[in-house]
């Protein structure tokens, strides 16, 4: 005689059973989904609506920004006849892009050093050259100007070149290093196989698929450099004054349309630098893939 299998018992509680209320399910969905798009909605407007506000009053026709008076530009292009706004931005530009040009090289051969060789002390190495990277900003500034002041060195705009390839220095090459790790070394000892040297073999082979990385690292560091007000106003010499140190001395006395108005134009800098390196990004996992 033969036993027939018990039938299956369907599980009310779950949601994927044919007996499961629908009710019951579309109404923990709708909960659930609620939930989420509140907690979304709030930290939005908890990260963006300041910017929002600040990029509204630098539309506003009152010189101390306390009520809206009517919409204008005329703080737009007050900056366009301030010469302190456009030196200080000269001084920022001319500290980020020497620091980040350095570091671009430096943190390469570094992330590539430490990712393909064995050497002695390598490990500590690893740690110590990461340490920009979790000390306190107020660290940094200190013992940088403690060792300028020892080595009996002036001041100067460049000075705070060299204070900003440490921290530079640190992001280019962990971003290099995390781009590093994906890549496929069998491209490289092919190249060695096929008769290249080892310097064909990093420019021809490797640098190509590292640049993704080494384009969003130097764009990281150029935002950090242009942002950076407490390392740059420890080790600026006489008529250094970068542009956070320039709008800093500004708003001591009161925030005015003007320094809204700067601030928008930086947001939307930062925005469009971020938009390239997401493309940068998205290019180079879409070439992978």
């Amino acid at each position: 005689m033969t036993e027939t299998a018990p039938t299956p018992q369907p599980d009310l509680d779950h949601p994927d059973s044919p007996d499961f209320p629908l009710d019951m399910a579309h109404s923990s969905f709708k909960l659930r989904l609620s939930w989420q798009s509140v907690f979304v909605g709030l930290m939005f407007v908890f990260m963006y609506l300041p910017i929002l506000v600040l990029v509204v009053y630098s539309f506003n026709e009152s010189a101390y920004s306390a009520s809206w008076e009517g919409f204008t530009w005329q703080w737009y292009e007050y900056l366009r006849s301030d010469s302190r706004i456009f030196a200080a931005l000269r001084n920022s530009l001319t500290v980020a892009i020497s620091a980040v040009a350095i570091s671009a090289v430096l943190g390469t051969l570094m992330a590539v050093g430490l990712a393909r060789y064995r050497f002695p002390g390598r490990q500590l190495y690893l740690g110590i050259s990461y340490l920009p990277l979790i000390i306190p900003d107020i660290a940094i500034a200190v013992a940088t100007l403690v060792f300028l002041a020892a080595i009996g060195f002036s001041l100067s705009l460049w000075t705070i070149v060299a204070a900003h390839i440490v921290f530079c220095l640190a992001y280019i090459a962990i971003v290099v290093s995390t781009r590093l790790a994906d890549l496929d070394r069998n491209l490289e000892e092919a190249a060695l196989d096929l008769g290249a040297t080892p310097v064909q073999a990093f420019f021809q082979v490797l640098l190509p698929q590292l640049m993704p990385g080494i384009v969003s690292g130097c764009l990281l560091a150029f935002v950090l450099s242009m942002d950076d007000f407490l390392i740059a106003s420890f080790t600026a010499g006489a008529g250094a004054t970068t542009l956070p140190m320039e709008i800093f001395s500004r708003i001591r006395t009161g925030v005015k349309p003007d320094v809204n108005a700067l601030s928008a134009i930086l947001i939307g800098f930062s925005g469009i630098l971020a938009f390239v390196a997401e493309f940068v990004r998205y290019r180079s996992e879409a070439k992978r893939g």
